[in-house]
């Protein structure tokens, strides 16, 4: 997902798309190592999109806080 499309969903949405990642990430990583993964390129994908979640929640603590 684009950041410009995280920065237009609330913050409550953002955390729910959080934790559904992070749960999806847990979920494959456990897929991953017994062996059942075939398409490893979902684990970076998905590691970016809650890294890019993640700095759009800190965006718009620190943006709420200096206004």
């Amino acid at each position: 997902m684009k950041p410009n499309d995280l920065r237009k969903i609330s913050t409550e949405e953002l955390r729910k798309k959080q934790t559904d990642s992070t749960q999806e990430l847990f979920n494959l990583k456990f897929q991953l190592h017994t062996g059942r993964l075939e398409n490893t390129s979902k684990l970076k994908s998905l590691r970016k999109n809650i890294a890019r979640i993640n700095t759009i929640l800190t965006e718009s603590k620190a943006g709420g806080a200096s206004k």
